[in-house]
């Protein structure tokens, strides 16, 4: 857990410069789409629409947003069903493992411009499985430290059946196994915890720590330039920083 946490202080240290309110609406956006054309235009009958919207939401999407991206997953809209999501697997400098969610209308370019970063950030992108391996598919829940004490949640949690309830910086972060994670969120909103997000993500079995500062900021590199892709929808990394050399790079 500890370098999965690492790259999460490490995407909060750079928080400032990701935040670009429309690339973070047009990855919800796809978001929703393939949500929708996966499981249905209807929230209330498909959970991970219905956690894509509130993600939306948290954001301040505008409704209109939402139902546009709707619309295109259903088929309603034009050009939505086309998308398609593609998951990348590489190596960073250093011997960082790297998994690349994706989601596109055009495979090859995605794949071109994918591999086009690893190489120009000296890293490699490697085959199917010889990454993911090193990974466990988990869900997340995240929840305002201002909102409720420690050990009320984690009874909370338990009840619900997480696996696992970690604190950070301003919130707590539930763990719940790949399959749980929507009937986990359902349970805490009965309970009335306040959730402000809830996603699936890969956590790294174990993490590589990187304690030069010229690898380090190589593999910091790849994987900002990664997220900025138009295509990319989340970056997933086994990279562990120590604080003292995270603290010298730059934000």
């Amino acid at each position: 857990m500890a370098g999965h946490s690492k790259w999460s202080k490490v995407k909060r240290f750079k928080g400032a410069i990701d935040a670009k309110r429309g690339k973070i609406f047009s990855k919800l956006s796809k978001e929703i789409t393939i949500a929708a054309k996966s499981g249905g235009g209807d929230p209330g009958a498909n959970p991970r629409l219905r956690s894509a919207i509130l993600a939306a939401r948290a954001q301040s999407m505008p409704n209109d947003n939402i139902d546009r991206a709707i619309k295109r997953g259903t088929g309603e809209g034009k050009d939505g069903e086309q998308l398609e999501e593609i998951t990348y697997e590489g190596y960073a400098p250093g011997g960082v493992a790297i998994i690349v969610e994706a989601a596109t209308d055009n495979r090859n370019r995605t794949g071109a411009e994918v591999r086009r970063i690893f190489t120009q950030n000296n890293g490699n992108l490697a085959s199917s499985g010889s990454v993911s391996y090193m990974f466990h598919r988990k869900g997340q829940i995240t929840v305002p430290r201002s909102s409720i004490d420690e050990d009320q949640l984690l009874e909370n949690a338990l009840e619900a059946g997480a696996e696992e309830l970690t604190t950070e910086e301003d919130q707590y972060v539930i763990t719940t196994s790949h399959d749980q994670l929507y009937a986990v969120a359902e349970a805490l909103k009965k309970a009335g915890v306040s959730t402000d997000g809830q996603r699936f993500t890969f956590i790294p079995d174990s993490t590589v720590a990187v304690r030069d500062e010229t690898v380090a900021r190589q593999a910091l590199r790849l994987c900002d330039e990664l997220e900025e892709d138009d295509d990319v929808q989340n970056v997933y990394s086994n990279l562990d920083i120590p604080d003292e050399l995270l603290a010298r790079l730059p934000a």
